[in-house]
């Protein structure tokens, strides 16, 4: 046998685990956010370490975070990603490019505001909190950040408003009402109101 067919051979026994893994793979995007440098002072000397922040998403409605430790940069990145899949969130977005209502944010002293946007606004927003939008599939938004500039108090905020997004669907049920009588009520109070699509 040949070197050639004895490396396809190997290839082919654990194929279909590895397709298994690049369907996870494909299926989400992760962004990393911030990586610090940290120092251990010790008899010897200096251990150095790393921390990761990375956001991941489906780019079609889910969005999480995740932080990681270790000695190494890809490790840290490595838990950071594992952990950030554990903790996804599923936000609903209108016409699946922008939030439904305007939202605010906390965590320590990060705060946000998030605002909806017309077609063809983008992402107006800072880099952490670009990272997440961009994760999570938002197309049209308009963001501030007017607390610390802190990456992981950041996007934490962000998650928190993205966590108290409510669409007409969900707000129907809870009152015990039909969607199209949710719009139109609306559009009762607010004659210039658009007709909000039931994403």
């Amino acid at each position: 046998m040949s070197d050639t067919q004895q490396r396809d051979g190997g290839r082919g026994r654990g194929r279909g685990r590895g397709r298994d893994r690049e369907e996870e793979r494909d299926e989400f995007t992760d962004r990393l956010v911030a990586i610090n440098r940290v120092s251990k002072t010790v008899k010897g000397g200096k251990n150095f370490g790393f921390a990761a922040l990375v956001v991941v998403g489906d780019q079609k409605g889910r969005v999480g975070f995740g932080k990681g430790k270790a000695r190494e940069v890809p490790e840290a990145i490595r838990k950071a990603t594992q952990e950030a899949k554990r903790n996804l969130i599923r936000v609903p977005l209108r016409d699946g490019r922008t939030l439904h209502h305007d939202a605010h944010g906390r965590h320590g002293a990060g705060k946000v505001v998030l605002r909806t946007a017309p077609p063809g606004t983008g992402v107006i927003a800072g880099g952490p909190m670009r990272a997440v939008f961009e994760m999570l599939g938002v197309q049209d938004v308009v963001a501030k950040s007017i607390g610390t500039s802190n990456p992981y108090n950041m996007v934490r905020a962000t998650v928190d408003a993205l966590k108290n997004q409510s669409n007409p669907r969900s707000i129907a049920n809870k009152r015990g009402l039909k969607v199209s009588e949710l719009i139109s009520r609306r559009a009762a109070v607010q004659p210039d109101a658009a007709v909000v699509d039931v994403a």
